[in-house]
């Protein structure tokens, strides 16, 4: 399998896990001890993917300025999409308690259609590092497809409205992959690089101000900072031994 089948293939493996989490959500009661260590676990995963793969890749380009300037781009475009996010919300009258998952359901729209984006992108640039980076979030997003749907249940949301919003999840993803492969294949290294150091940049501001956010507000335990650098060493572990 190459081209555009590999990338869907690929971008179709963090979606599944997405998914895995939150039939896990659905069928066990989560504690709130429980949601924040799983947001924890999945934010040093995509901490991991972020230090040890985007970033290093991207600043194999020259000037190196221009990925570093592409990641700080990054964080901007997060505020932004966050921003227009609140005013809708606004708009259409939400309430705090409303708006909280949906808070949530979008901070992990944005990150898996940056998922995507960074699996099109990195296997335009070699279909080795599409598939590390796609294995690498698997492991991210059932922990983050659990601490989603959990959210939605602690909101009374229904049933069939939580399944629903967790199918839709494989739409960000698909649709980040596709971009990022049909925008990115015959375009130059260093813009490919670029918008490499933008999705991290991205995904940073996605774990610090949704995930870790969310994760201190469900419940404090001693042991988020050892499922906070366990995350990491898991991906630590998938790149070094399949990269």
């Amino acid at each position: 399998m190459e081209g555009f089948g590999l990338v869907l293939a690929l971008a179709a493996l963090p979606a599944a896990g997405n998914f895995l989490g939150g039939v896990v959500a659905e069928m066990f009661s989560v504690s709130k001890r429980a949601l924040s260590l799983a947001l924890h676990l999945a934010a040093g995963i995509v901490l991991a993917v972020v230090g040890i793969e985007l970033m290093p890749e991207a600043l194999k380009g020259s000037p190196a300025w221009v990925p570093i300037v592409a990641f700080v781009v990054g964080g901007a475009a997060f505020i932004a999409l966050e921003h227009g996010i609140g005013y809708v919300q606004a708009r259409l009258g939400a309430t705090e308690k409303s708006a909280g998952p949906w808070a949530i359901f979008t901070g992990v729209s944005l990150d898996l259609f940056s998922d995507g984006v960074m699996i099109g992108t990195g296997t335009v640039l070699n279909p080795t590092l599409g598939l590390l980076l796609a294995l690498g979030q698997v492991p991210a997003d059932v922990p983050e497809g659990f601490a989603a749907v959990a959210t939605l249940r602690r909101a009374d949301i229904s049933r069939v409205k939580r399944i629903l919003m967790s199918l839709a999840f494989a739409i960000p993803i698909l649709v980040g992959a596709s971009l990022g492969y049909f925008a990115l294949r015959d375009a130059p290294e260093m813009v490919t690089l670029a918008i490499l150091a933008l999705t991290g940049g991205v995904l940073i501001s996605v774990v610090v101000e949704e995930m870790l956010t969310e994760a201190h507000e469900a419940d404090t335990s001693r042991w988020e900072a050892l499922f906070l650098t366990a995350g990491f060493a898991l991906f630590a572990l998938i790149s070094v031994y399949v990269g």
